[in-house]
């Protein structure tokens, strides 16, 4: 079991940035693919960015390519959303994800996922 606690939230107003972090703990040795996942009112939560433990090779999705980063301190168990030029579509609750299979296999199914707590980006 893989526990998930994000931080870094807030309120920007549009153009600004901001940066997420995700601390995880306990069976980390499991996780393969950590990424962040976003859930605007009244959508179906979406996936942001997924990057690789051991590589750290990233995918992004299109609406937040050369904007948003995904990186991550395996020394710290920590994985990281930078957000620059944000626009008012980027609000949302922001869930940090650990998944134990291949970022290119955790698409439609979330056996095994651990989901963090949410954290709140407000863009104006």
């Amino acid at each position: 079991d893989v526990q998930l606690v994000e931080s870094g939230g807030g309120s920007v107003r549009a153009g600004g940035s901001l940066r997420l972090s995700c601390a995880a703990s306990g069976n980390t040795a499991s996780v393969r693919c950590m990424g962040w996942f976003r859930q605007a009112p009244g959508k179906e939560r979406e996936g942001v960015a997924t990057i690789y433990r051991d590589s750290g090779l990233t995918v992004y999705a299109d609406s937040v390519k050369g904007r948003f980063t995904i990186s991550r301190d395996n020394t710290k168990n920590a994985v990281y959303l930078q957000m620059n030029s944000l626009k008012p579509e980027d609000t949302a609750l922001y869930y940090c994800a650990a998944d134990p299979r291949p970022c290119n296999q955790i698409a439609g199914s979330q056996k095994d996922r651990s989901w963090g707590q949410g954290t709140q980006v407000t863009v104006s």
